[in-house]
Formats: C-alpha cells, structure tokens, sequence
C-alpha cells in the first residue's frame, strides 16, 4: 500500500458534480502540487485546481482534506469536489495519474485499505456493499445496522468471551496449586460453553431471515400450461412481461420480476407448465421450473377455477415441493373474487384472483405483502445476511459442542475445541486468517469505493 489511488467517487459524468477520491502517501505532495496548498483538515475550502507543470487552470473545485488515521481508509485521503462534466473529470484523472507513485484504484481498493487500516472489520465492509446495492427500504436499514457494526460487535464480544473461557483452563493447568485460582474453574467454563452454544444456535436459526432479505423471497408460479400464470404475472408486475396466448406451454424458460413490496424483496418466478411432454425445449423448461420451485420460499399454484378435481387441486406438483415449501393455490380466470380460505395459523390456503379483476390482483399483493413481513422478521437483534457467515457459525457451534460433551477426553483437547470455535468467529470479522477472502468479498465492489 505504499502506492497512492484515485478514482472518481460518484456517478457517472456528466453530472452535477464529480468527487474525485484520492488516498496515501502523497495524498498532501498531491494537494500541494495541484491546489497550491494543503486545506486545514475537515474543513471545506474553495480552491482553484491548476496543472503544475503549466499553471493552467482545471477547474474551481471544493476541496477536503482528512488526515490519517482519522479517515475513511486510515491514510490521508482528499476528496476533490469537481464539476461533473468528462472533460473536466478526465483531465484532472489524468493529471493525478501524471505523480510519481500514484495510480487509479482498483474495485473496492478504499474500502480494502479501511479493512487493512483497522477501520472497518469485514462484516462492516459487507455491510457497505449491501447498502450500496440496497433497492428496498428494509435491506437498507439491515445494510446501515450492519455497516454500523453490530453484527460484528456481537461477533466479537462471543469471540471474546471464548478466550476469557481458554484463560480459565490454563489458569487451572498453571495455578492449580495456587490457593486464590478455584478447583471449579473447568466445570464454569463448560456451563458456560453450553449457554453460549445455545446463544449462537439461537441467532443462527433466526438469521435466515436476514438471508432472505439481503437477497429477496422467491415465489414461484406453477401450474399446469395454460393455467394463467404468465397473465398472473404481468398483472402482478403490472407491465407486460410474459407472452400470452391461448397455446398451451409458451412459457419455455424460467421469467423474473423483482418488486418491492412494503419495503421487503421480492422475486416473482414464471415457469413452464408441467405436463408430460414430448418436446425437448419443453422437457428443459419443466426441468427448469421444478428447480426453481426447490429454491422457492413460496409456490403459487395457478389453476383454473373449474375442470380440475379439489381432492387433489395441485396433482400435477411433485410430491418433494408438496411437503417441503408452503403453498397457495390461487384459482386464475375466474372474474369473481372471494375472501382467502385460511388455516388455523392464518396462512392463506387459496385464493381466487383473476388479472381482469383489478381488486383480486391487489388483495393477492397484499397477502404477499403480508407473507414476506412475517417471513423476514428482523427485530433488534443484527443477523447474519450471508452463506459465509452461516458456514462459520456452524463450524463455532461444532467446537462448542465438541467442548461441552466431550467430558471423557482430557481438558487439553477440550480447550482446542474451544480454540477451534473462537477462530470460526474470527473468520468472520476478519480478524484471523482472511486473505484468501478478500479478493471474493471486494470483487463485487465499483471503482471509487
């Protein structure tokens, strides 16, 4: 890092203004070179930016100046507030690209530098990422928590309290004969350990919502062809998204709708009719709807309101997907709307919802609307909101509860459990042992930031 970076920060030119990011070493030799002075830290200053080797003036710009280690990355960093035109832009890019030492950054490289500086821990840096690509309003307020640094606050302080654990047991191996060190200390640290593995599986098992809403709910439309899912769908997305017609099997491939609904992600899938079919494109689509419907969070069953038997409305879905995902039948073409039938939990069982009947369509939104609140419950408490942090969590409750149990093998290895089990929380954090992430947790990082 002994390179100084550059990039703009903002969106793309033309724009009102363009802030040009600048962090390093050089970052005050840069400053003086190009502003003719270094701006008192944290304080705005309007300053002419000129070419030094020509005295030429580039633009009239808002400069600042934050000093390290009280920065966004830990180093000196400037921000160069410059009108937004690409002429202006280019030419002061290709000015700071003329320093010695200083270069333009790569995808993610100031918010690397924040991690390498101590600034951010890594469920901070993800949490950036995710406000930053954020579309509805509750992943961004799970973005700001996390990016605040809850989740690793919770991490961290779990992680904390297993070392305090691993110093009890060495302090009864090496003080065993001293009389202030307690005989008991092992057995605390075990009851401990199980009120902790009881903690973690707790968060664990609640953080699925938090999965859930960073990447959105998949609903699924299934149905036999020509059942009006596809005019189901567009009436839900309400643009025409899907080809209708009155040929049965149109729909070959696998059609997404993202929507916000109530603040909350959703994914509406249209899938291919299931019937046995003959055709090999066909046979591909039918293969296709059947996975997605294994991925799915919700499946609606599209059927017509009558020619179909109700001891067994939903014969043509396989039996895996009956008893593993919930399930709403929503009766199509029919212009009559009914009150949903419920079960004793209140889950919608069936619905009729026809896409000429205006009403039908906003009362099965609603019902959505209300399944992905009640599906993504977020609470107070931070969550994990990635297959990353799942993995690790998993891998902290096997040692935790290899400790616990364990009482037949020597305290040694117990502790090692232990060890194992605070290390998985460090992974998370970033605090032990990451470099091999880094490059796949930056990688989806734009240029800026």
């Amino acid at each position: 890092m002994a390179e100084t970076i550059f990039a703009l920060s903002s969106g793309a030119v033309p724009s009102g203004v363009a802030v040009i990011r600048v962090s390093g070493r050089e970052t005050k030799m840069v400053l003086e070179k190009i502003c003719g002075r270094v701006p008192d830290a944290r304080k705005a200053s309007v300053t002419r930016l000129k070419d030094p080797a020509t005295g030429e003036v580039l633009d009239e710009a808002l400069v600042l100046f934050f000093e390290g280690p009280r920065s966004f990355t830990g180093e000196d960093v400037a921000e160069l507030h410059c009108h937004g035109g690409r002429a202006v832009v280019g030419k002061v890019l290709s000015e700071l690209g003329k320093f010695e030492n200083c270069r333009p950054a790569e995808a993610g490289e100031f918010t690397r530098r924040a991690f390498y500086h101590g600034r951010m821990d890594l469920t901070e840096v993800e949490g950036l990422a995710d406000l930053i690509a954020a579309e509805t309003e509750s992943q961004r307020k799970q973005a700001v928590r996390q990016m605040g640094g809850a989740l690793g606050e919770l991490y961290e302080g779990w992680r904390s309290r297993l070392i305090h654990m691993r110093a009890m047991i060495e302090a009864d191996f090496d003080f065993a004969d001293e009389e202030d060190v307690p005989g008991s200390v092992a057995d605390e640290v075990w009851s401990e350990a199980a009120a902790l593995h009881g903690e973690i599986a707790i968060h664990l098992d609640k953080s699925k919502s938090g999965e859930r809403l960073r990447s959105g709910l998949q609903v699924v439309l299934m149905g036999a062809p020509n059942a009006g899912k596809s005019s189901l769908l567009n009436a839900i997305a309400g643009r025409d998204v899907a080809i209708v017609t009155e040929e049965a099997g149109t729909t070959r491939d696998v059609i997404e709708v993202h929507l916000d609904l109530g603040g909350y992600p959703l994914t509406l899938v249209d899938t291919a009719g299931l019937r046995d079919a003959g055709g090999i494109v066909e046979r591909e689509g039918i293969r296709r709807a059947q996975a997605r419907g294994q991925e799915a969070d919700l499946i609606l069953w599209a059927m017509e309101l009558d020619g179909v038997p109700y001891d067994d409305p939903v014969s043509g879905l396989p039996e895996e997907l009956r008893e593993k995902i919930p399930l709403w039948i929503v009766r199509t073409k029919s212009d009559l709307v009914t009150l949903p039938e419920q079960d004793s939990s209140g889950t919608i069982k069936e619905i009729s919802c026809s896409d000429r009947n205006e009403e039908g369509v906003k009362m099965l939104i609603s019902a959505l609307t209300r399944f992905a609140e009640e599906t993504i419950s977020l609470g107070e408490a931070p969550l994990a909101t990635r297959e990353r942090h799942r993995h690790y969590l998993s891998n902290c409750l096997t040692g935790l509860k290899t400790a616990v149990h364990a009482n037949h093998l020597p305290t040694e290895l117990r502790a090692e459990d232990l060890r194992r089990a605070a290390d998985a929380l460090g992974r998370i954090t970033g605090r032990i042992d990451v470099d091999d992430l880094l490059d796949v947790i930056f990688r989806d990082f734009c240029i800026g930031k």
